[in-house]
């Protein structure tokens, strides 16, 4: 019969209705023929083609029109007989060795890293040490403790400032000891004028020209242009071997030169630097866009050698930039670790170190003077004498805290970030003076200016050998 309007009758299956619903019974050979290939043309079987159409009539049934295809099924089940049971096949005893070995190298190398860590450990010498001096200023400014200083002589570095003995420049206000640099009286500037320290008694130094100072206006030159102040532990608290710790926020203020340091208290091996000097921290009141690093930078150095000209601190020197932020914003911790093997300045904690040196090698020798110089051979012989590797940083040392102001050292380039001086000049002074419109603003801005010491606290190295 002609379903749809096909002129020719077509191969095609027919699906009846009661096909569409099997009854139950059916159930198991359809599940008997899963294995089977299914490849019947009956009316129980169909093939798919397109063009096709259904048919309507009344039997229930549809043709679906195109040629004949046979589907093909295949299951993927697996017989019994094709299982593979792992756990019964026999194994071959070299695959233990896949978890013995790495297990072995696991623990070997649990056991290196644990005596590279107590070896590490061991080898750090722990010291004792006894405090000496803990000051956090709750009583003002202690005298018995601490030595104003007076002097005009520039301390070697042609600084700009007088130190004085006031409470102008060093004074304790909220708890917090203060040194703040300001400006000079204007009448010892504008006329021919003379400061001398010695007629009142005052100067801390016994060479004159550290005492008196004058302002010439004919030769353009002046006394020093700023006041300010600094301060030691001579007197009170000196060690040989220990620690040092002086919280403090720096100041900022262009040109403004703060510094931790210390001095020896005796020039057991001659004059500045045969006998040593220690800077636990340096810095700069400029901004941190100044070209040498301004408040955002701190240096430590050890001075030492024959004489100014074959001064090594270049050997013994290190700085450390904070990091998006400055040292005159809050307040931080600049210490020292002193001891016979080795000297190290840190920030804040041990584990953030500035300066680090050893002494694994006589210092004299590290230095590699030109032995041509007579200072050289002199020095050489001090030091040699004593059998210490660490001369001359094996005698007493006392702390200094001070702000200066400008120099003529090199400490501020010639030339570099607008610098108004320039230090061969003998009129230095007098041209930073003439620029304080400039630099001034700098010092009296919100919280600039000061240097703010919250406390110091220094321990002494007391194992018993440190006189050896």
């Amino acid at each position: 019969m002609d379903h749809g309007g096909h002129s020719k009758e077509t191969s095609s299956c027919i699906i009846r209705r009661s096909t569409m619903s099997m009854p139950s019974r059916n159930f198991e050979n359809i599940r008997n023929t899963f294995n089977d290939k299914i490849n019947t043309q009956s009316e129980e079987s169909f093939s798919v083609s397109l063009p096709y159409s259904i048919s309507s009539s009344s039997s229930g049934s549809f043709h679906v029109a195109g040629p004949s295809r046979s589907l093909y099924f295949h299951s993927r089940r697996l017989r019994k007989d094709q299982l593979q049971k792992q756990w019964s096949q026999k194994k071959d005893p070299r695959e233990i060795w896949v978890i013995i070995l790495p297990l072995i190298g696991l623990i070997i190398g649990v056991g290196i890293a644990g005596f590279l860590v107590y070896d590490g450990y061991s080898s750090v010498v722990h010291h004792k040490y006894c405090q000496i001096l803990d000051d956090r200023f709750f009583e003002g400014f202690d005298t018995n403790i601490w030595t104003r200083e007076a002097e005009v002589g520039g301390f070697g570095n042609g600084q700009f400032e007088q130190t004085t003995i006031t409470d102008e420049n060093v004074y304790v206000e909220n708890g917090k000891l203060i040194i703040k640099p300001t400006l000079q009286d204007l009448s010892l500037i504008d006329q021919n004028s003379i400061i001398n320290l010695t007629s009142d008694g005052t100067c801390s130094s016994n060479i004159l020209s550290n005492c008196v100072t004058i302002t010439n206006l004919t030769e353009g030159t002046i006394v020093q242009p700023v006041k300010s102040g600094r301060i030691n532990t001579k007197q009170s608290a000196r060690i040989k071997y220990g620690r040092v710790e002086v919280t403090a926020k720096l100041p900022s203020g262009d040109w403004l030169w703060p510094a931790i340091w210390m001095l020896p208290v005796n020039a057991t091996y001659g004059m500045w630097p045969a006998s040593g000097e220690i800077d636990i921290m340096e810095s700069r009141g400029n901004n941190h866009t100044y070209a040498q690093g301004g408040n955002n930078v701190v240096s430590s150095t050890l001075h030492w050698g024959p004489d100014i000209a074959n001064d090594a601190w270049w050997r013994t020197n290190s700085k450390r930039t904070s990091l998006h932020t400055t040292y005159a914003k809050t307040e931080h911790t600049f210490g020292l670790e002193w001891s016979q093997k080795y000297i190290f300045t840190y920030i804040d904690t041990v584990l953030l170190q500035v300066l680090y040196t050893n002494f694994n090698e006589p210092l004299y020798a590290r230095g590699l003077f030109p032995l041509s110089d007579v200072n050289v051979t002199k020095m050489i012989s001090d030091w040699s004498r004593t059998s210490h590797k660490q001369t001359p940083f094996d005698q007493e040392f006392y702390l200094v805290i001070n702000v200066a102001v400008g120099g003529t050292n090199g400490w501020f380039k010639d030339g570099a970030s607008g610098k108004p001086w320039v230090d061969n000049s003998p009129t230095a002074s007098k041209a930073f003076w003439d620029a304080r419109d400039k630099w001034y603003p700098t010092w009296t801005a919100p919280g600039a200016g000061k240097m703010e010491i919250s406390s110091v606290k220094i321990w002494s190295q007391c194992d018993g050998d440190e006189d050896n």
